[in-house]
């Protein structure tokens, strides 16, 4: 993972309630472990028509919405069961960033979890992005504000475990690995007392 702190770009628009992971992308297509590549495969039913062609009704497919890094979702995105897969897939297609009035539990902290950043925020406001596709937010994480062109600002909160591993580029395991002499020093205090109250950082 890389660090992460802000995230400009133009929106792209999925304006259609609980886009299941199966949706996102199809359990047939979860036979790797293989991140690259599965952004070909992302909304792979929704996006092509049985020969394969484009298909044309689907919004990401719109001229408009190529490039754009920052997706704005119906409610409830991410439901249904849980996949890594379906995270890899979008970020892989090029989507950095999730937003949505609602969004699926273990999806959010999968996502989280890869890079992929999910932000919960207010009906009012979500209805406004979904109604404005192709508008320009900057995303700034540490902050926890998403920054609008009229210069005003959503505030949206992110798990302080989650938020500190987007900026410094760092899974579970990266951050394990990152305080690994920590570790060893307090291992070998406790093996030379075993008794002593002092508990891990």
């Amino acid at each position: 993972m890389k660090p992460l702190n802000m995230i400009r770009s133009c929106t792209a628009s999925l304006p259609f309630e609980n886009i299941d992971t199966d949706r996102i992308i199809p359990a047939r297509f979860l036979t790797t472990t293989e991140r690259a590549g599965l952004g070909r495969y992302a909304f792979n039913d929704w996006r092509y028509h049985e020969d394969g062609t484009d298909n044309p009704d689907f919004p990401l497919n719109q001229a408009d919405a190529q490039g754009c890094r920052i997706l704005v979702a119906g409610h409830n995105f991410g439901c249904g069961s849980s996949r890594e897969h379906a995270p890899w897939a979008l970020l892989d297609y090029g989507i950095e960033a999730v937003i949505s009035s609602g969004i699926a539990d273990i999806f959010r902290s999968n996502a989280l979890k890869n890079g992929l950043v999910t932000i919960v925020i207010d009906e009012s406001e979500h209805r406004a992005l979904l109604a404005d596709p192709g508008i320009e937010l900057v995303i700034d994480i540490a902050e926890g504000s998403i920054s609008k062109p009229d210069g005003s600002a959503i505030r949206f909160e992110l798990d302080r475990f989650a938020r500190h591993c987007l900026l410094n580029g760092v899974d579970q395991l990266g951050f394990l690995l990152d305080a690994d002499a920590d570790i060893s020093a307090w291992e070998s205090r406790r093996a030379a007392n075993p008794y002593s109250m002092e508990k891990a950082a």
